[in-house]
């Protein structure tokens, strides 16, 4: 299973759906990237991938995502990569903007997938 940096897990199940625990951009050794919002969005996702890939669900079988900026000027530069990440499978999402997260982090997100259905 995923590592976490608090005391919860990094996805649970019930029933058929999937929620994951936000992630945000640690790398492989659990320090945050570094080089602006880019490389720690492109980490995030990586995360996400590996947290999705945990619970046994794909990319195109998430239904929402939440993302969390810290700067809402992050945002034009989320949708690029985001895009990419879930290619024709465009979950519905909600992006907002909080004054602060975890291990100083500019993006966290979480997402909700359904396990054994596709979009």
């Amino acid at each position: 299973m995923a590592k976490t940096v608090g005391p919860y897990s990094p996805w649970c199940r019930i029933g058929q759906t999937i929620a994951t625990s936000g992630q945000i951009g640690l790398g492989d050794d659990g320090k945050m990237v570094e080089g602006g919002f880019g490389p720690e969005l492109e980490q995030t996702l990586r995360n996400l991938s590996n947290v999705l890939a945990d619970a046994g669900v794909t990319r195109e079988q998430v239904i929402k995502v939440n993302v969390y900026l810290a700067d809402l000027a992050d945002w034009p530069a989320l949708n690029g990569p985001y895009a990419d990440f879930f290619g024709s499978s465009r979950p519905a999402r909600t992006a907002f903007a909080i004054s602060a997260l975890p291990l100083a982090a500019r993006v966290e997100i979480e997402a909700w997938a359904v396990v054994e259905e596709t979009r």
